[in-house]
């Protein structure tokens, strides 16, 4: 795994937006940690600002966004702009949650490396981020 191997992945869970629903997003971290991820949780009600600057204070490799309330199309593209324009283009940005196949070309497009739907397991959620997770360079 080369440079990594030293440390954990470091990876951000993120609710954008006024979506009230968070189990999925609590599942997930928690199954992130038992897997070997370090893993920071923003809680509900981020906005793209504050995820972003989350991910600069934490030094994070990943933002993993999970969205329920079908604001998809324009929270997720902001926050990969925001990355882009504060110096973290290089970190991995994946959603999950309820979002249109038909919305996934555009996502991917504006920078979300993966949209993970209803029934993604946890394992392959692991393997997809260590398998396309960047070292960060600790600059």
């Amino acid at each position: 795994m080369g440079p990594m191997s030293d440390r954990p992945i470091k990876v951000l869970i993120a609710k954008p937006g006024l979506d009230g629903h968070d189990r999925g997003a609590k599942v997930l971290a928690r199954g992130l940690r038992d897997e070997g991820f370090e893993v920071v949780y923003t809680g509900l009600r981020q906005t793209p600002d504050m995820i972003v600057t989350a991910a600069l204070q934490e030094d994070v490799d990943t933002v993993g966004l999970s969205i329920l309330s079908g604001a998809h199309m324009t929270l997720l593209p902001r926050i990969c702009e925001l990355l882009r324009e504060r110096g973290l283009g290089d970190v991995l940005v994946t959603a999950g949650g309820i979002i249109p196949d038909e919305d996934v070309p555009r996502l991917r497009d504006a920078g979300v490396a993966a949209v993970f739907g209803p029934g993604t397991t946890i394992g392959e959620v692991a393997a997809f981020l260590r398998e396309n997770v960047r070292p960060r360079d600790a600059a």
